[in-house]
């Protein structure tokens, strides 16, 4: 059951997946992603992790904050899950410097929203 009360708690741990996957872009490279599978290991669970926080959010509110693509990030934790075996080290870098940007600011936003509940 997904309580509303967890939604600041959730977004919190995206928000803390996003900085970490933008700290490791900083130290690593593509080049590097390809070669070492721990490391890739590592950006896909900070992905998998902004998925199933997403995935835990309540109703209410992921329907409340609709300039969110909820769904397509849900769709990739599932696609990173079990879809393991079919992960492209290329497309989750394209993900990690191109998409976790924009959704930041939001986040941060909507904690500040629930903080001044």
């Amino acid at each position: 059951m997904r309580e509303k009360v967890r939604d600041i708690e959730r977004l919190m741990h995206i928000r803390d997946a996003i900085v970490s996957l933008q700290e490791g872009r900083s130290l690593y490279s593509l080049d590097l992603l390809l070669k070492n599978r721990i490391l890739f290991h590592g950006f896909v669970k900070e992905v998998e992790i902004i998925g199933e926080a997403v995935y835990k959010l309540t109703h209410e509110f992921r329907e409340s904050h609709p300039d969110v693509e909820w769904l397509d990030i849900e769709h990739m934790r599932h696609v990173m899950v079990h879809g393991y075996y079919q992960l492209s080290p290329v497309k989750l870098w394209e993900t990690v410097m191109n998409d976790i940007d924009v959704l930041l600011p939001q986040i941060e936003q909507y904690i500040k929203e629930l903080e001044s509940q």
